[in-house]
């Protein structure tokens, strides 16, 4: 076992876990007959290729979930980097030299961006409407439409989360329409909220109706009931005023966390990264008294955000604060002109001689945001064998992930830094 263990380092795995591969294996071999050697080899390659590092997002999908995410900003995960390594005022007021609220600085600024009386940030969206509708709606009822009751990626089910928090879910509505009088219909005593949830990962057309945020934000109001809204994906402002000219039409039927206020929600859920940008986490605005609520909840403790997560988001906040929201990396690559990103696929093709040509094809938001819509854009395609070229790529020492299509291989360089567009050409050229 040991000298297994000791063949199979390259420096990249520790040796107990070496140790521990080569045992596994010669225990399987024994009962099997297999190889061990083979067996072990196989082991470490796999774990060796799953230890943390970086690819090259070439899929043109600009938040995909397996890859990541979002990009934070250089100055964003430089914050989360320090606070990590160092110690840091997460909980402590260095003004009056006592304990302080966790987020503070960052509460402050998500009041100041979306006009809401206060605001919340936990470790992730589920966490933050779990907390929501245990702390706002307790053990009563909760209205929700049919066609809302969602199921994202991971196997995460809107229902299940519900009457885990100790709510009591009421459906109304049907899968394709649900009207204001539906939720009228459900109002009684026993009611703790109304819920309105964005499904940003699918859509349904055709024959459809449903409430607005502003009619249930009125019949909320009119019913003493709070409206919980989860808009999912992190839009602060539907007037995307940190980049040029009119909203993108791709973001047409994306709701906004600001305008979601204005019409009357009482909560407003929505992501840390995906259309915000900023790391991973869930974060809840709205009126003074809900969000106190939610704050004072046990289940608040057990949703924490982490104190270098808290330092990357206050740092992505700043940059809207300041007007710079255009320089979050999301929104810098899904404005590239089509100029800039032809002219950067010509390089690339050139650099490498690879039999490539440019096409015009969309580029995806991704992380279940805007679904259905895309970005249109240049982009290089290879034709062949893309499953082949999909892999060879993904051997180099910095892997590239691309995009598989019946043409052959797409590389979309919208969400590759141009610092990386020689790597992109390198590979290329190895597998050509």
């Amino acid at each position: 076992m040991d000298a297994l263990a000791t063949s199979l380092d390259n420096g990249t795995l520790p040796r107990s876990l070496l140790v521990e591969i080569a045992r596994r294996a010669i225990d399987a071999g024994r009962a099997s007959g297999d190889d061990a050697e083979a067996t072990a080899r196989t082991e470490a390659e796999r774990l060796s290729r799953l230890r943390p590092g970086r690819v090259i997002n070439a899929t043109g999908v600009l938040l995909h979930t397996n890859l990541g995410r979002a990009q934070v900003a250089e100055a964003a995960a430089a914050a989360g980097e320090i606070s990590a390594a160092h110690a840091s005022p997460v909980e402590f007021d260095l003004t009056t030299g006592a304990r302080g609220g966790r987020g503070a600085y960052v509460h402050a600024l998500l009041t100041a961006l979306t006009g809401a009386d206060a605001a919340l940030a936990v470790n992730n969206t589920a966490g933050a409407l779990f907390l929501a509708l245990a702390a706002v709606a307790g053990d009563r009822s909760v209205i929700v439409s049919r066609g809302e009751l969602i199921e994202i990626g991971g196997s995460f089910r809107l229902p299940e989360l519900m009457v885990a928090s100790g709510a009591r879910l009421v459906e109304v509505g049907t899968t394709n329409r649900t009207r204001l009088k539906d939720y009228s219909r459900a109002l009684d005593d026993s009611v703790g909220a109304i819920l309105k949830v964005h499904p940003s990962n699918y859509r349904i057309e055709g024959f459809t109706d449903a409430a607005s945020y502003s009619e249930l934000g009125n019949l909320a109001a009119a019913s003493h009931v709070p409206l919980v809204a989860d808009v999912g994906s992190g839009l602060l402002d539907g007037r995307v005023p940190w980049i040029e000219g009119p909203p993108p039409a791709w973001l047409a039927e994306e709701p906004a966390v600001r305008q979601t206020l204005i019409d009357g929600a009482s909560v407003v859920l929505f992501s840390g990264d995906k259309l915000l940008g900023g790391p991973q986490a869930g974060i809840a605005v709205g009126t003074a008294d809900a969000i106190e609520t939610m704050r004072s909840h046990p289940v608040a403790r057990a949703v924490r955000i982490a104190g270098p997560s808290l330092d990357s988001l206050a740092v992505t906040l700043e940059m809207y604060a300041s007007g710079r929201g255009h320089e979050v990396p999301f929104w810098a690559m899904a404005s590239l002109t089509d100029d800039t990103l032809r002219l950067r696929c010509q390089k690339v093709l050139d650099a490498s001689s690879a039999s490539g040509i440019i096409i015009t094809d969309r580029s995806l938001p991704g992380a279940g945001t805007v679904p259905g819509k895309g970005i249109p854009g240049p982009m290089i395609l290879i034709p062949g064998d893309a499953e082949s070229i999909w892999r060879s790529l993904l051997d180099e020492s910095i892997p590239i992930v691309g995009r598989r299509d019946e043409r052959g291989l797409i590389i979309d360089l919208r969400a590759v830094s141009v610092v990386d567009d020689p790597v992109v050409a390198a590979g290329l050229t190895a597998c050509r």
